[in-house]
Protein backbone atom coordinates (compact mmCIF):
# COMPACT_ATOMS: atom_id res chain seq x y z
CA UNK A 1 0.00 0.00 0.00
CA UNK A 2 1.22 3.47 -0.90
CA UNK A 3 0.78 5.20 2.46
CA UNK A 4 1.14 8.62 0.88
CA UNK A 5 -1.65 7.91 -1.58
CA UNK A 6 -3.72 6.44 1.25
CA UNK A 7 -3.28 9.57 3.36
CA UNK A 8 -4.17 11.77 0.38
CA UNK A 9 -7.50 9.96 0.28
CA UNK A 10 -8.02 10.91 3.94
CA UNK A 11 -7.10 14.54 3.21
CA UNK A 12 -9.66 14.67 0.39
CA UNK A 13 -12.31 13.18 2.69
CA UNK A 14 -11.62 15.90 5.28
CA UNK A 15 -11.90 18.56 2.58
CA UNK A 16 -15.29 17.11 1.62
CA UNK A 17 -16.25 17.37 5.26
CA UNK A 18 -15.19 21.03 5.34
CA UNK A 19 -17.36 21.64 2.26
CA UNK A 20 -20.32 19.95 3.97
CA UNK A 21 -19.75 22.08 7.07
CA UNK A 22 -19.74 25.28 4.98
CA UNK A 23 -16.06 26.01 5.63
CA UNK A 24 -15.23 25.58 1.94
CA UNK A 25 -17.30 26.16 -1.19
CA UNK A 26 -18.52 23.22 -3.26
CA UNK A 27 -16.99 22.26 -6.60
CA UNK A 28 -13.34 22.56 -5.66
CA UNK A 29 -10.83 21.07 -8.12
CA UNK A 30 -8.61 18.85 -5.95
CA UNK A 31 -6.63 17.22 -8.78
CA UNK A 32 -3.46 19.09 -7.85
CA UNK A 33 -3.62 18.25 -4.14
CA UNK A 34 -0.56 16.21 -3.21
CA UNK A 35 0.77 14.37 -0.18
CA UNK A 36 4.54 13.93 -0.23
CA UNK A 37 7.49 13.58 2.11
CA UNK A 38 8.59 17.02 3.37
CA UNK A 39 11.87 18.33 2.03
CA UNK A 40 13.48 17.84 5.42
CA UNK A 41 12.71 14.86 7.66
CA UNK A 42 12.68 17.11 10.72
CA UNK A 43 9.57 18.83 9.37
CA UNK A 44 7.39 15.75 9.80
CA UNK A 45 6.32 12.55 8.11
CA UNK A 46 4.13 13.86 5.29
CA UNK A 47 3.27 17.23 3.83
CA UNK A 48 0.24 18.40 1.84
CA UNK A 49 -0.13 21.41 -0.43
CA UNK A 50 -3.94 21.34 -0.18
CA UNK A 51 -4.29 24.81 1.37
CA UNK A 52 -2.02 26.35 -1.26
CA UNK A 53 -3.86 24.70 -4.15
CA UNK A 54 -7.41 25.40 -2.94
CA UNK A 55 -7.14 28.81 -1.27
CA UNK A 56 -7.67 30.78 -4.47
CA UNK A 57 -10.74 28.73 -5.42
CA UNK A 58 -12.08 29.20 -1.89
CA UNK A 59 -11.57 32.97 -1.95
CA UNK A 60 -9.09 32.96 0.92
CA UNK A 61 -5.33 32.80 1.47
CA UNK A 62 -3.25 29.64 2.04
CA UNK A 63 -2.15 30.88 5.45
CA UNK A 64 -5.80 31.30 6.48
CA UNK A 65 -6.96 27.96 5.12
CA UNK A 66 -4.00 25.88 6.32
CA UNK A 67 -4.72 26.15 10.11
CA UNK A 68 -8.30 25.00 9.52
CA UNK A 69 -7.10 21.99 7.58
CA UNK A 70 -4.45 21.28 10.22
CA UNK A 71 -7.10 21.17 12.96
CA UNK A 72 -9.12 18.69 10.93
CA UNK A 73 -6.07 16.54 10.30
CA UNK A 74 -5.35 16.35 14.02
CA UNK A 75 -8.70 14.62 14.53
CA UNK A 76 -7.44 11.57 12.62
CA UNK A 77 -6.47 8.70 14.95
CA UNK A 78 -3.00 8.18 13.48
CA UNK A 79 -2.00 11.85 13.50
CA UNK A 80 0.03 13.22 16.41
CA UNK A 81 0.33 16.77 15.11
CA UNK A 82 -0.31 18.90 12.03
CA UNK A 83 1.67 22.11 11.64
CA UNK A 84 1.49 24.97 9.13
CA UNK A 85 4.79 25.75 7.44
CA UNK A 86 6.10 28.21 4.87
CA UNK A 87 3.55 29.70 2.47
CA UNK A 88 0.83 27.24 3.49
CA UNK A 89 2.09 23.67 3.56
CA UNK A 90 0.65 21.47 6.29
CA UNK A 91 3.20 19.06 7.76
CA UNK A 92 1.88 15.99 9.57
CA UNK A 93 3.50 13.76 12.18
CA UNK A 94 2.10 10.29 12.76
CA UNK A 95 1.86 8.23 15.91
CA UNK A 96 4.37 5.35 16.13
CA UNK A 97 1.53 2.84 15.70
CA UNK A 98 0.95 4.08 12.16
CA UNK A 99 4.52 3.18 11.18
CA UNK A 100 4.69 0.00 13.21
CA UNK A 101 1.66 -1.33 11.34
CA UNK A 102 3.56 -0.96 8.05
CA UNK A 103 5.92 -3.77 9.04
CA UNK A 104 2.99 -6.18 9.07
CA UNK A 105 1.90 -4.83 5.68
CA UNK A 106 5.30 -5.72 4.22
CA UNK A 107 5.27 -9.21 5.69
CA UNK A 108 1.75 -9.97 4.51
CA UNK A 109 2.54 -8.84 0.95
CA UNK A 110 5.99 -10.43 0.73
CA UNK A 111 7.85 -9.71 -2.51
CA UNK A 112 4.64 -8.26 -3.93
CA UNK A 113 4.95 -5.33 -1.53
CA UNK A 114 5.10 -2.20 -3.66
CA UNK A 115 3.30 -3.82 -6.58
CA UNK A 116 0.86 -1.27 -7.96
CA UNK A 117 -2.08 -0.97 -10.33
CA UNK A 118 -1.24 2.60 -11.33
CA UNK A 119 -0.36 1.39 -14.84
CA UNK A 120 -3.90 0.05 -15.22
CA UNK A 121 -2.77 -2.47 -17.82
CA UNK A 122 -1.63 0.18 -20.32
CA UNK A 123 0.65 -1.25 -22.99
CA UNK A 124 4.21 0.07 -23.19
CA UNK A 125 6.86 -0.70 -25.80
CA UNK A 126 10.46 -0.29 -24.66
CA UNK A 127 13.10 -0.54 -27.36
CA UNK A 128 16.61 -0.96 -26.03
CA UNK A 129 20.06 -2.17 -27.01
CA UNK A 130 19.27 -2.22 -30.77
CA UNK A 131 22.99 -2.37 -31.57
CA UNK A 132 23.97 -2.58 -35.22
CA UNK A 133 24.47 -6.29 -35.99
CA UNK A 134 28.05 -5.68 -37.11
CA UNK A 135 29.87 -7.06 -34.09
CA UNK A 136 29.52 -8.20 -30.49
CA UNK A 137 27.93 -5.98 -27.88
CA UNK A 138 30.41 -3.67 -26.18
CA UNK A 139 30.51 -2.45 -22.59
CA UNK A 140 28.59 0.74 -23.37
CA UNK A 141 25.68 -1.35 -24.67
CA UNK A 142 25.40 -2.82 -21.18
CA UNK A 143 24.16 0.47 -19.83
CA UNK A 144 21.27 0.81 -22.25
CA UNK A 145 20.48 -2.88 -21.88
CA UNK A 146 20.26 -2.69 -18.09
CA UNK A 147 18.37 0.61 -18.04
CA UNK A 148 15.83 -0.70 -20.54
CA UNK A 149 15.39 -4.04 -18.83
CA UNK A 150 15.13 -2.58 -15.32
CA UNK A 151 12.63 -0.02 -16.57
CA UNK A 152 10.57 -2.82 -18.08
CA UNK A 153 10.60 -4.67 -14.74
CA UNK A 154 9.66 -1.47 -12.92
CA UNK A 155 6.76 -0.70 -15.22
CA UNK A 156 5.46 -4.25 -14.88
CA UNK A 157 5.59 -3.94 -11.09
CA UNK A 158 3.59 -0.73 -11.42
CA UNK A 159 0.85 -2.45 -13.42
CA UNK A 160 1.83 -1.74 -17.03
CA UNK A 161 1.95 -4.43 -19.73
CA UNK A 162 5.40 -4.21 -21.28
CA UNK A 163 6.91 -5.42 -24.54
CA UNK A 164 10.72 -5.51 -24.68
CA UNK A 165 11.93 -4.86 -28.21
CA UNK A 166 15.21 -4.93 -30.12
CA UNK A 167 15.35 -3.15 -33.49
CA UNK A 168 17.83 -4.89 -35.78
CA UNK A 169 19.45 -2.22 -37.98
CA UNK A 170 20.03 -4.66 -40.83
CA UNK A 171 19.51 -2.20 -43.68
CA UNK A 172 21.99 0.32 -45.02
CA UNK A 173 25.66 0.66 -45.75
CA UNK A 174 26.96 -0.70 -42.42
CA UNK A 175 25.67 -4.21 -43.10
CA UNK A 176 27.00 -4.09 -46.62
CA UNK A 177 30.40 -3.34 -45.08
CA UNK A 178 29.84 -6.25 -42.72
CA UNK A 179 29.22 -8.56 -45.68
CA UNK A 180 32.46 -7.47 -47.34
CA UNK A 181 34.38 -7.87 -44.07
CA UNK A 182 32.96 -11.37 -43.61
CA UNK A 183 33.93 -12.28 -47.18
CA UNK A 184 37.53 -11.34 -46.41
CA UNK A 185 37.53 -13.63 -43.35
CA UNK A 186 35.80 -16.34 -45.40
CA UNK A 187 38.67 -16.27 -47.88
CA UNK A 188 41.10 -16.38 -44.97
CA UNK A 189 39.31 -19.47 -43.62
CA UNK A 190 39.80 -21.08 -47.03
CA UNK A 191 43.56 -20.66 -46.68
CA UNK A 192 44.22 -17.35 -48.44
CA UNK A 193 46.64 -14.75 -47.09
CA UNK A 194 44.54 -11.62 -46.68
CA UNK A 195 47.23 -9.34 -45.22
CA UNK A 196 46.25 -6.18 -43.35
CA UNK A 197 42.53 -5.47 -43.07
CA UNK A 198 41.71 -2.70 -45.60
CA UNK A 199 40.52 0.63 -44.24
CA UNK A 200 36.75 0.82 -43.99
CA UNK A 201 36.22 -2.86 -43.16
CA UNK A 202 35.58 -4.26 -39.69
CA UNK A 203 38.84 -5.58 -38.18
CA UNK A 204 37.60 -7.56 -35.19
CA UNK A 205 38.67 -11.17 -34.83
CA UNK A 206 35.06 -12.17 -34.13
CA UNK A 207 34.63 -12.19 -37.91
CA UNK A 208 37.14 -15.04 -38.14
CA UNK A 209 34.49 -17.21 -36.48
CA UNK A 210 31.93 -16.06 -39.07
CA UNK A 211 34.33 -16.79 -41.93
CA UNK A 212 35.16 -20.26 -40.61
CA UNK A 213 31.49 -21.11 -40.10
CA UNK A 214 30.64 -20.15 -43.68
CA UNK A 215 33.64 -22.05 -45.05
CA UNK A 216 32.54 -25.12 -43.08
CA UNK A 217 29.05 -24.84 -44.51
CA UNK A 218 29.69 -23.85 -48.14
CA UNK A 219 33.36 -24.68 -48.76
CA UNK A 220 34.66 -22.56 -51.65
CA UNK A 221 31.30 -21.91 -53.29
CA UNK A 222 31.47 -18.11 -53.07
CA UNK A 223 35.19 -17.46 -53.51
CA UNK A 224 35.15 -16.78 -57.25
CA UNK A 225 31.65 -15.37 -57.59
CA UNK A 226 31.08 -11.65 -58.33
CA UNK A 227 30.26 -9.39 -55.39
CA UNK A 228 26.69 -8.96 -56.57
CA UNK A 229 26.21 -12.70 -56.02
CA UNK A 230 28.01 -13.28 -52.74
CA UNK A 231 27.33 -10.00 -50.91
CA UNK A 232 23.66 -10.69 -49.98
CA UNK A 233 24.61 -14.20 -48.83
CA UNK A 234 27.60 -13.10 -46.75
CA UNK A 235 25.69 -10.15 -45.32
CA UNK A 236 22.74 -12.24 -44.16
CA UNK A 237 24.94 -15.06 -42.87
CA UNK A 238 27.09 -12.63 -40.86
CA UNK A 239 24.05 -10.84 -39.43
CA UNK A 240 22.49 -14.12 -38.33
CA UNK A 241 25.71 -15.34 -36.68
CA UNK A 242 26.33 -12.06 -34.90
CA UNK A 243 22.73 -11.85 -33.69
CA UNK A 244 23.15 -15.32 -32.16
CA UNK A 245 26.11 -13.95 -30.19
CA UNK A 246 24.18 -10.82 -29.21
CA UNK A 247 21.29 -12.92 -27.91
CA UNK A 248 23.73 -15.05 -25.91
CA UNK A 249 25.39 -11.96 -24.42
CA UNK A 250 22.02 -10.49 -23.48
CA UNK A 251 21.04 -13.78 -21.84
CA UNK A 252 24.30 -13.71 -19.87
CA UNK A 253 23.23 -10.29 -18.60
CA UNK A 254 19.82 -11.68 -17.64
CA UNK A 255 17.96 -9.89 -20.40
CA UNK A 256 15.17 -11.49 -22.39
CA UNK A 257 13.93 -9.51 -25.38
CA UNK A 258 10.30 -10.16 -26.34
CA UNK A 259 10.39 -8.96 -29.95
CA UNK A 260 13.19 -8.62 -32.51
CA UNK A 261 12.17 -6.29 -35.36
CA UNK A 262 14.07 -6.11 -38.64
CA UNK A 263 14.62 -2.76 -40.36
CA UNK A 264 15.20 -4.53 -43.69
CA UNK A 265 11.92 -6.41 -43.40
CA UNK A 266 10.12 -3.18 -42.52
CA UNK A 267 11.47 -1.41 -45.62
CA UNK A 268 10.87 -4.39 -47.90
CA UNK A 269 7.29 -4.65 -46.69
CA UNK A 270 6.48 -1.13 -47.85
CA UNK A 271 6.17 0.37 -44.37
CA UNK A 272 8.29 3.42 -45.22
CA UNK A 273 6.26 4.22 -48.30
CA UNK A 274 3.07 3.85 -46.25
CA UNK A 275 4.36 6.22 -43.56
CA UNK A 276 5.42 8.71 -46.24
CA UNK A 277 1.96 8.60 -47.78
CA UNK A 278 0.33 9.07 -44.38
CA UNK A 279 2.41 12.18 -43.69
CA UNK A 280 1.75 13.48 -47.19
CA UNK A 281 -2.00 13.04 -46.76
CA UNK A 282 -1.80 15.23 -43.65
CA UNK A 283 0.02 17.98 -45.50
CA UNK A 284 3.24 17.40 -43.61
CA UNK A 285 5.57 16.74 -46.57
CA UNK A 286 6.84 19.35 -49.02
CA UNK A 287 9.68 20.11 -51.44
CA UNK A 288 11.97 22.76 -50.02
CA UNK A 289 15.49 23.98 -49.35
CA UNK A 290 16.92 23.85 -45.84
CA UNK A 291 18.81 26.73 -44.31
CA UNK A 292 22.62 26.29 -44.10
CA UNK A 293 23.69 24.20 -41.11
CA UNK A 294 24.97 26.16 -38.12
CA UNK A 295 28.67 26.91 -38.48
CA UNK A 296 28.65 26.70 -42.29
CA UNK A 297 29.50 29.76 -44.36
CA UNK A 298 26.92 30.56 -47.05
CA UNK A 299 29.46 30.00 -49.86
CA UNK A 300 30.10 26.46 -48.52
CA UNK A 301 26.43 25.64 -48.76
CA UNK A 302 24.90 24.20 -51.90
CA UNK A 303 21.16 24.45 -51.56
CA UNK A 304 19.08 21.84 -53.33
CA UNK A 305 15.40 20.96 -53.19
CA UNK A 306 14.64 18.07 -50.84
CA UNK A 307 11.62 16.10 -49.72
CA UNK A 308 11.06 17.43 -46.19
CA UNK A 309 8.90 16.58 -43.20
CA UNK A 310 7.43 19.58 -41.37
CA UNK A 311 9.13 18.66 -38.09
CA UNK A 312 9.10 22.28 -36.87
CA UNK A 313 5.29 22.11 -36.68
CA UNK A 314 5.81 19.61 -33.83
CA UNK A 315 8.59 21.23 -31.83
CA UNK A 316 11.75 20.29 -33.76
CA UNK A 317 14.40 22.87 -34.59
CA UNK A 318 14.38 22.33 -38.38
CA UNK A 319 12.40 20.37 -40.92
CA UNK A 320 13.92 16.99 -41.79
CA UNK A 321 14.74 15.26 -45.09
CA UNK A 322 12.89 12.04 -45.93
CA UNK A 323 14.79 11.11 -49.10
CA UNK A 324 18.47 11.06 -50.02
CA UNK A 325 19.80 12.65 -53.20
CA UNK A 326 19.65 9.25 -54.94
CA UNK A 327 15.95 8.94 -54.12
CA UNK A 328 16.32 6.31 -51.40
CA UNK A 329 14.82 6.80 -47.97
CA UNK A 330 16.79 8.45 -45.19
CA UNK A 331 17.37 6.64 -41.91
CA UNK A 332 14.92 9.09 -40.40
CA UNK A 333 12.17 8.00 -42.81
CA UNK A 334 12.82 4.38 -41.83
CA UNK A 335 12.59 5.31 -38.16
CA UNK A 336 9.28 7.08 -38.70
CA UNK A 337 7.90 3.93 -40.31
CA UNK A 338 9.19 1.82 -37.44
CA UNK A 339 7.47 3.97 -34.81
CA UNK A 340 4.27 3.96 -36.84
CA UNK A 341 4.55 0.17 -36.89
CA UNK A 342 4.77 0.12 -33.08
CA UNK A 343 1.70 2.34 -32.83
CA UNK A 344 -0.25 0.13 -35.22
CA UNK A 345 0.64 -2.84 -33.04
CA UNK A 346 -1.31 -1.17 -30.25
CA UNK A 347 1.29 0.85 -28.34
CA UNK A 348 0.63 4.46 -27.37
CA UNK A 349 3.45 4.68 -24.84
CA UNK A 350 6.81 4.27 -26.58
CA UNK A 351 10.21 4.39 -24.88
CA UNK A 352 13.50 4.31 -26.78
CA UNK A 353 16.72 3.74 -24.81
CA UNK A 354 19.57 5.00 -26.96
CA UNK A 355 23.28 5.71 -26.81
CA UNK A 356 24.99 9.06 -26.34
CA UNK A 357 25.49 9.50 -30.10
CA UNK A 358 21.71 9.83 -30.57
CA UNK A 359 21.34 13.12 -28.69
CA UNK A 360 20.26 14.99 -31.82
CA UNK A 361 17.63 12.33 -32.53
CA UNK A 362 15.24 13.14 -29.71
CA UNK A 363 13.32 16.18 -30.94
CA UNK A 364 12.94 14.96 -34.50
CA UNK A 365 11.68 11.53 -33.49
CA UNK A 366 9.28 12.87 -30.89
CA UNK A 367 7.97 15.28 -33.52
CA UNK A 368 7.59 12.47 -36.04
CA UNK A 369 5.84 10.18 -33.57
CA UNK A 370 3.33 12.88 -32.66
CA UNK A 371 2.72 13.63 -36.35
CA UNK A 372 2.45 10.07 -37.67
CA UNK A 373 0.08 8.94 -34.88
CA UNK A 374 -2.05 12.07 -34.85
CA UNK A 375 -0.92 12.81 -31.32
CA UNK A 376 -2.20 9.49 -29.97
CA UNK A 377 1.24 8.07 -29.09
CA UNK A 378 3.92 9.62 -26.92
CA UNK A 379 7.64 8.87 -27.29
CA UNK A 380 10.09 9.15 -24.39
CA UNK A 381 13.76 8.89 -25.40
CA UNK A 382 16.31 7.94 -22.75
CA UNK A 383 19.82 8.88 -23.84
CA UNK A 384 22.51 6.87 -22.06
CA UNK A 385 25.76 8.75 -21.64
CA UNK A 386 29.15 7.11 -21.95
CA UNK A 387 30.61 4.42 -19.69
CA UNK A 388 34.30 4.86 -18.91
CA UNK A 389 35.89 1.50 -18.13
CA UNK A 390 38.71 1.76 -15.60
CA UNK A 391 40.81 -0.55 -13.45
CA UNK A 392 42.36 1.04 -10.37
CA UNK A 393 41.76 4.41 -11.99
CA UNK A 394 43.43 3.57 -15.31
CA UNK A 395 41.58 3.13 -18.62
CA UNK A 396 40.98 -0.50 -19.62
CA UNK A 397 42.53 -1.60 -22.89
CA UNK A 398 40.37 -2.76 -25.77
CA UNK A 399 39.42 -6.37 -26.34
CA UNK A 400 41.56 -8.37 -28.76
CA UNK A 401 38.53 -10.25 -30.02
CA UNK A 402 36.52 -7.10 -30.74
CA UNK A 403 39.45 -5.18 -32.15
CA UNK A 404 38.33 -1.70 -31.10
CA UNK A 405 36.43 -1.97 -27.82
CA UNK A 406 35.84 -4.00 -24.66
CA UNK A 407 33.01 -6.46 -25.15
CA UNK A 408 30.04 -6.82 -22.85
CA UNK A 409 30.95 -10.47 -22.30
CA UNK A 410 34.46 -9.42 -21.15
CA UNK A 411 32.87 -7.25 -18.44
CA UNK A 412 30.37 -9.90 -17.32
CA UNK A 413 33.06 -12.56 -17.16
CA UNK A 414 35.27 -10.35 -14.99
CA UNK A 415 32.81 -9.03 -12.38
CA UNK A 416 29.57 -10.99 -12.82
CA UNK A 417 26.10 -10.16 -14.07
CA UNK A 418 24.73 -8.74 -10.82
CA UNK A 419 27.53 -6.22 -10.41
CA UNK A 420 27.14 -5.01 -13.98
CA UNK A 421 23.38 -4.59 -13.64
CA UNK A 422 23.47 -2.75 -10.33
CA UNK A 423 26.36 -0.40 -11.14
CA UNK A 424 24.80 0.65 -14.44
CA UNK A 425 21.91 2.12 -12.43
CA UNK A 426 23.98 4.08 -9.92
CA UNK A 427 23.87 7.20 -12.09
CA UNK A 428 21.07 8.83 -14.03
CA UNK A 429 21.09 7.72 -17.66
CA UNK A 430 22.01 11.25 -18.80
CA UNK A 431 25.16 11.31 -16.66
CA UNK A 432 28.52 9.79 -17.60
CA UNK A 433 29.31 6.67 -15.57
CA UNK A 434 32.73 5.48 -14.46
CA UNK A 435 32.96 1.69 -14.13
CA UNK A 436 36.14 0.79 -12.26
CA UNK A 437 36.67 -2.97 -12.08
CA UNK A 438 38.53 -2.61 -8.77
CA UNK A 439 35.94 -0.39 -7.09
CA UNK A 440 32.84 -2.30 -8.19
CA UNK A 441 34.13 -5.48 -6.55
CA UNK A 442 35.54 -4.05 -3.32
CA UNK A 443 33.72 -4.76 -0.07
CA UNK A 444 33.03 -1.29 1.26
CA UNK A 445 30.28 1.26 1.76
CA UNK A 446 31.57 3.07 -1.31
CA UNK A 447 30.53 0.12 -3.48
CA UNK A 448 26.71 0.36 -3.75
CA UNK A 449 26.11 -3.20 -4.92
CA UNK A 450 28.13 -4.65 -2.03
CA UNK A 451 26.47 -2.30 0.47
CA UNK A 452 22.96 -3.34 -0.58
CA UNK A 453 23.78 -7.03 -0.90
CA UNK A 454 25.45 -6.92 2.52
CA UNK A 455 22.24 -5.50 3.97
CA UNK A 456 20.25 -8.47 2.69
CA UNK A 457 22.93 -10.93 3.80
CA UNK A 458 22.98 -9.43 7.30
CA UNK A 459 19.20 -9.76 7.54
CA UNK A 460 19.37 -13.40 6.54
CA UNK A 461 22.20 -13.98 9.02
CA UNK A 462 20.07 -12.61 11.86
CA UNK A 463 17.20 -14.86 10.85
CA UNK A 464 19.48 -17.92 10.65
CA UNK A 465 20.79 -17.23 14.16
CA UNK A 466 17.21 -16.84 15.40
CA UNK A 467 16.27 -20.17 13.84
CA UNK A 468 18.82 -21.94 16.04
CA UNK A 469 16.83 -21.00 19.15
CA UNK A 470 13.27 -20.58 17.91
CA UNK A 471 10.83 -23.01 16.25
CA UNK A 472 10.41 -22.54 12.52
CA UNK A 473 6.75 -21.66 12.94
CA UNK A 474 7.70 -18.57 14.93
CA UNK A 475 9.73 -17.17 12.04
CA UNK A 476 7.19 -17.35 9.23
CA UNK A 477 6.02 -14.04 7.77
CA UNK A 478 2.54 -14.65 9.16
CA UNK A 479 3.80 -15.32 12.68
CA UNK A 480 6.11 -12.31 12.67
CA UNK A 481 3.37 -10.06 11.29
CA UNK A 482 1.41 -10.92 14.44
CA UNK A 483 4.31 -9.98 16.74
CA UNK A 484 3.85 -7.04 19.18
CA UNK A 485 5.10 -4.45 16.72
CA UNK A 486 4.40 -1.64 19.19
CA UNK A 487 7.71 -2.69 20.79
CA UNK A 488 9.51 -1.13 17.81
CA UNK A 489 9.69 2.23 19.55
CA UNK A 490 13.35 3.25 19.19
CA UNK A 491 13.88 6.32 16.93
CA UNK A 492 16.25 4.34 14.69
CA UNK A 493 13.68 1.56 14.28
CA UNK A 494 10.91 3.99 13.37
CA UNK A 495 13.20 5.79 10.93
CA UNK A 496 13.97 2.48 9.23
CA UNK A 497 10.27 1.65 8.96
CA UNK A 498 9.62 5.02 7.31
CA UNK A 499 12.13 4.12 4.62
CA UNK A 500 10.46 0.72 4.11
CA UNK A 501 7.05 2.35 3.80
CA UNK A 502 8.36 4.66 1.04
CA UNK A 503 8.91 1.72 -1.35
CA UNK A 504 5.39 1.59 -2.89
CA UNK A 505 5.44 5.32 -3.56
CA UNK A 506 8.92 5.03 -5.06
CA UNK A 507 7.73 2.30 -7.44
CA UNK A 508 4.84 4.39 -8.71
CA UNK A 509 6.79 7.65 -9.01
CA UNK A 510 9.79 6.03 -10.71
CA UNK A 511 7.54 4.14 -13.13
CA UNK A 512 5.60 7.25 -14.10
CA UNK A 513 8.87 9.17 -14.61
CA UNK A 514 10.50 6.24 -16.48
CA UNK A 515 13.50 6.41 -14.14
CA UNK A 516 14.70 2.98 -13.04
CA UNK A 517 17.83 4.39 -11.39
CA UNK A 518 15.62 5.63 -8.53
CA UNK A 519 15.33 2.01 -7.40
CA UNK A 520 19.10 1.67 -6.96
CA UNK A 521 19.21 4.98 -5.09
CA UNK A 522 16.37 3.87 -2.81
CA UNK A 523 18.00 0.54 -2.04
CA UNK A 524 21.21 2.27 -1.02
CA UNK A 525 19.24 4.55 1.36
CA UNK A 526 17.41 1.55 2.83
CA UNK A 527 20.69 -0.31 3.31
CA UNK A 528 22.21 2.75 4.99
CA UNK A 529 19.31 2.95 7.45
CA UNK A 530 19.61 -0.75 8.28
CA UNK A 531 23.40 -0.73 8.63
CA UNK A 532 23.09 2.32 10.87
CA UNK A 533 20.75 0.45 13.22
CA UNK A 534 23.01 -2.62 13.11
CA UNK A 535 26.08 -0.58 14.02
CA UNK A 536 24.33 1.12 16.93
CA UNK A 537 23.38 -2.29 18.25
CA UNK A 538 27.07 -3.23 18.41
CA UNK A 539 27.64 -0.49 20.99
CA UNK A 540 24.22 -0.42 22.65
CA UNK A 541 23.03 -3.92 23.57
CA UNK A 542 19.45 -2.67 24.03
CA UNK A 543 19.23 -2.15 20.27
CA UNK A 544 20.25 -5.67 19.26
CA UNK A 545 17.80 -7.70 17.26
CA UNK A 546 17.94 -10.80 19.45
CA UNK A 547 17.04 -10.01 23.07
CA UNK A 548 17.50 -13.28 24.97
CA UNK A 549 15.49 -12.10 27.98
CA UNK A 550 12.64 -10.53 25.98
CA UNK A 551 10.96 -12.88 23.47
CA UNK A 552 8.29 -10.35 22.53
CA UNK A 553 10.84 -7.68 21.63
CA UNK A 554 12.89 -10.25 19.73
CA UNK A 555 9.83 -11.25 17.68
CA UNK A 556 9.07 -7.62 16.82
CA UNK A 557 12.64 -6.92 15.76
CA UNK A 558 12.83 -10.11 13.72
CA UNK A 559 9.66 -8.92 11.95
CA UNK A 560 11.49 -5.70 11.10
CA UNK A 561 14.56 -7.58 9.88
CA UNK A 562 12.46 -9.84 7.66
CA UNK A 563 10.62 -6.80 6.31
CA UNK A 564 13.93 -5.17 5.36
CA UNK A 565 15.14 -8.36 3.64
CA UNK A 566 11.82 -8.58 1.78
CA UNK A 567 11.92 -5.02 0.44
CA UNK A 568 15.59 -5.30 -0.53
CA UNK A 569 14.82 -8.50 -2.44
CA UNK A 570 11.81 -6.83 -4.06
CA UNK A 571 13.95 -3.90 -5.21
CA UNK A 572 16.75 -6.12 -6.45
CA UNK A 573 14.21 -8.09 -8.48
CA UNK A 574 13.31 -4.88 -10.31
CA UNK A 575 16.98 -4.25 -11.06
CA UNK A 576 17.42 -7.89 -12.06
CA UNK A 577 19.92 -8.75 -9.32
CA UNK A 578 19.85 -11.91 -7.20
CA UNK A 579 19.88 -11.17 -3.44
CA UNK A 580 22.63 -13.05 -1.62
CA UNK A 581 22.09 -15.07 1.55
CA UNK A 582 25.61 -14.51 2.88
CA UNK A 583 28.68 -12.58 1.85
CA UNK A 584 31.90 -14.35 0.99
CA UNK A 585 35.22 -12.57 0.65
Amino acid sequence: MNVFKGFRTQVLALLDGMVAAGELPAGLDTARVTVEPPREASHGDMSTNAAMVLAGQAGTSPRQLAPKLARCLETLPDVLAAEVAGPGFVNVRFAPGFWQAQVAEVLRAGLAYGTSTVGAGRRVNIEYVSANPTGPLHAAHARGAVIGDALANLLEKAGFVVTREYYINDAGSQVETLGRSAFLRYREALGEEIGEIPAGLYPGEYLKEVGRALADRDAGRWRDEPESTWLPVLRDFAIDRIMIGIREDLAALGIGITVFSSERALVAGGAVQAAFEALTARGLVYQGVLEPPKGKKPDDWEPRPQTLFRATDFGDDVDRPLRKSDGSWTYFANDIAYHLDKYRRGFTVLIDVLGADHGGYVKRMQAATTAITGGEAALDVKICQLVHLMDHGKPVKMSKRAGTFVTLRDVIDQVGRDVVRFIMLTRRNDQTLEFDFAKVTEQSKDNPVFYVQYCHARCRSVLRHAAQNLPAAALTPGALAAAPLDRLAEPEELALIRVLAAWPRLVEAAAEAHEAHRVAFYLYDLAAAFHGLWNKGKDDTTLRFLAADDPALTAARLALVLAVATVVASGLAVIGVEPVEEMRS
